[in-house]
């Protein structure tokens, strides 16, 4: 299993979060994705690549988005014969000490897990209710655009079997902010795979810089809804076409 870590300018989390994962699930393997970070990290993951040989490190050229950072650890993933891939940010607000949850829904059945703020027994710690009215709105215009029946689609706490990657479509992947998430997850959905939400408990930020930006609001908003369009007339063109094909029999 491999547990992957996108950073930017993560200097003061990166050493932390992976000795959690590492205490947490010692048989785990940490791919920390790097986007070449000015103030280091990637130097100091390095480091700790050196000393734990299951710790590695993928440096990238720059700052390309989350999404990309993702899509980049998934292939190293695949490529190196990984059997289950997690998804886990930086900054400690997804607690490592709570992927044995997300591993034991995988080992009964699911495809993709996503750990869950908004279902019962999940919490988030440290927002203002300004933040939580948009994760909360976000979620519920995602339900109604594109009629998922997940309460916490835009999570980023989430697990897959290397199979579910392989099988929804990851080369034309295109969104690179926070709607990655509901990206995949809707992709696992129309693949027909078993897409579960386990409850977690979301921790803000303690140190550090937060990357969510009114761009990547903006993005995922405006993704969202587009997605949420085509979806919503393809259901009609389809009940358009029953109605005309049950038309044609009963004239016959």
């Amino acid at each position: 299993m491999l547990v992957v870590i996108p950073t930017y300018n993560e200097a003061d989390n990166v050493e932390l979060i992976v000795s959690r994962v590492r205490a947490a699930t010692p048989d785990v393997h940490v791919l920390v994705a790097d986007d070449n970070s000015p103030d280091g990290t990637g130097r100091i993951a390095d480091t700790l690549a050196a000393d734990d040989d299951h710790v590695h490190v993928l440096h990238r050229r720059g700052k390309e988005g989350l999404g990309a950072a993702y899509l980049a650890g998934f292939g190293w993933a695949l490529d190196h014969g990984y059997d289950v891939v997690v998804e886990m940010d930086a900054d400690g607000s997804h607690q490592p000490e709570q992927l044995p949850r997300l591993l034991a829904a995988l080992e009964h059945g699911a495809d993709m897990v996503k750990g869950s703020r908004w279902i019962p027994g999940g919490k988030v710690v440290n927002w203002p209710l300004s933040r939580k009215i948009l994760s909360r709105g976000g979620n519920l215009w995602t339900r109604l655009c594109l009629g998922v029946p997940l309460r916490d689609a835009t999570g980023g706490y989430n697990a897959f079997h290397a199979r579910t990657l392989r099988g929804i479509g990851l080369d034309d992947v295109a969104s690179a902010g926070y709607c990655f998430q509901v990206d995949l997850a809707w992709r696992a959905l129309k693949a027909g795979f078993d897409v579960r939400e386990v409850p977690i408990t979301f921790v803000e930020r303690e140190r550090g810089d937060s990357k969510m930006s009114q761009a990547i609001v903006i993005e995922a908003l405006l993704r969202t809804t587009l997605w949420g369009i085509g979806h919503r007339a393809g259901q009609l063109r389809a009940l358009a076409g029953r109605s005309r094909g049950a038309g044609v029999a009963a004239r016959r």
